[in-house]
């Protein structure tokens, strides 16, 4: 089988809005755009006796509007359907298997404002074995031609911004950042965020006893190495590094506010003992950010 980009359809604009995102990125890749919608009950009616229904139908003619559209806004572009009675979850991370991407809309169903993500994405995010994309809606599909990034071109003044630990530096993350910002034709931003360790003392927490501007340049100095020798494995590539003072997620956050066409953060891949989870920042990135959120497993 042909890797596709997967994309999930489950009749909501922000599903919609993350097909034609990931169009675009099947297009930038040279490979097929796959739309999948998953729900166990597709051939069991509607759910009401008085008026059956084939959902399965339903679902695949919804569908097919959305691939036409695919097709009008990027001819010779291949579009796959597929429909499954199979938990959205499930049937999602089955799918993505093998992927090249999984784009996800950030659909948030709860009462909370400014949470993006609903339970379907987060718990897809969190285990699946692919680079898993979140994409909220109203974020218009990133249609820049590849270029070498920095430059005076269509991806000019744009960036691929990606999150650094520098004790736990992984290069799958790194990788993978380097790679989108050169198919973007755009900036890559390194990004390490960082909190002073508060003092415990007299029965309570204390403010941290730290010269800032020192822990600063000790903070910077964890990635700085990683980004020379980025630099010096991409010479063509525009490479920022970005060290500030705040916390990994408010780091991220603020980095991407502007000019982000991606923010990418890691996830561990090991089981914990209740189960595939994200970390703290990537939850709090995934829920908060504006821009497109890739979730990168990695060792």
């Amino acid at each position: 089988m042909t890797r596709c980009v997967l994309t999930g359809i489950d009749g909501s604009p922000q599903s919609e809005a993350a097909a034609l995102w990931a169009a675009a990125e099947a297009r930038r890749r040279g490979c097929a755009v796959r739309l999948l919608h998953a729900w166990p009950w597709l051939d069991a009616g509607d759910g009401n006796v008085s008026q059956p229904g084939d959902l399965r139908q339903r679902a695949s003619d919804a569908l097919r509007g959305i691939a036409d559209r695919i097709r009008h806004d990027h001819p010779g572009l291949p579009v796959e359907v597929a429909v499954v009675a199979e938990d959205p979850v499930d049937g999602l991370l089955a799918a993505a298997k093998g992927q090249e991407l999984l784009v996800l809309g950030s659909r948030g169903l709860g009462g909370f404002a400014g949470l993006l993500v609903g339970s379907v994405g987060l718990a897809v995010a969190a285990a699946a074995t692919v680079p898993t994309v979140l994409v909220r809606l109203g974020q218009a599909p990133a249609d820049r031609p590849a270029g070498t990034g920095g430059g005076t071109g269509a991806g000019a003044g744009r960036e691929v911004v990606v999150g650094l630990d520098g004790r736990r530096t992984d290069d799958t993350v790194v990788e993978f950042a380097v790679a989108e910002a050169q198919l973007r034709g755009c900036r890559l931003r390194v990004v390490h965020g960082w909190d002073p360790a508060p003092v415990w003392a007299y029965g309570g927490l204390m403010p941290p006893l730290v010269d800032l501007t020192e822990q600063e340049a000790t903070e910077a100095a964890l990635i700085s190495p990683v980004v020379t020798a980025l630099r010096a494995e991409h010479p063509g590539l525009d490479i920022v590094e970005d060290v500030r003072l705040g916390g990994g997620a408010r780091a991220l956050l603020e980095a991407a506010s502007t000019r982000a066409d991606l923010v990418v953060v890691g996830r561990r891949e090991h089981r914990h003992r209740l189960g595939p989870r994200l970390g703290p920042v990537a939850h709090a990135v995934l829920h908060h950010c504006a821009a497109p959120v890739v979730v990168v497993p990695h060792p």
